[in-house]
């Protein structure tokens, strides 16, 4: 079962051919999912072909894993996509955390030296 590593895409966009070629399926079935899972394709060439940017074709990946792989009907994967989205949201960022505490504790040392 094919899985896209994110980290190893070196360019900026691949075309719609590329993109199948890396999951081994139709690019009619890309075109599919794009309208079906309501996928904005950020670039498009002077043709008209689209152009998949790494982030995009995550979410194709991610749709890919629970269709063909997990067996998910298309229905149940929007669901499944959703859910996760709220996860993410509101799941800490701990990164986000750690820059927000080492900015409040400057504001804080701030305060204190003006005492």
């Amino acid at each position: 079962m094919p899985l896209i590593d994110i980290q190893q895409l070196s360019k900026l966009y691949y075309s719609i051919g590329e993109v199948s070629k890396l999951l081994d399926v139709n690019s009619s079935l890309l075109r599919f999912w794009e309208k079906e899972f309501k996928l904005e394709v950020s670039k498009k060439n002077k043709k008209g072909n689209r152009l998949f940017s790494p982030k995009e074709i995550e979410k194709i990946n991610k749709i890919y894993q629970l269709v063909k792989v997990k067996g998910y009907t298309l229905e149940g994967a929007k669901k499944a996509m959703k859910i996760k989205e709220k996860e993410i949201e509101l799941a800490p960022n701990n990164q986000a955390q750690d820059d927000l505490v080492s900015r409040l504790e400057s504001i804080k040392l701030r305060l204190l030296s003006l005492k």
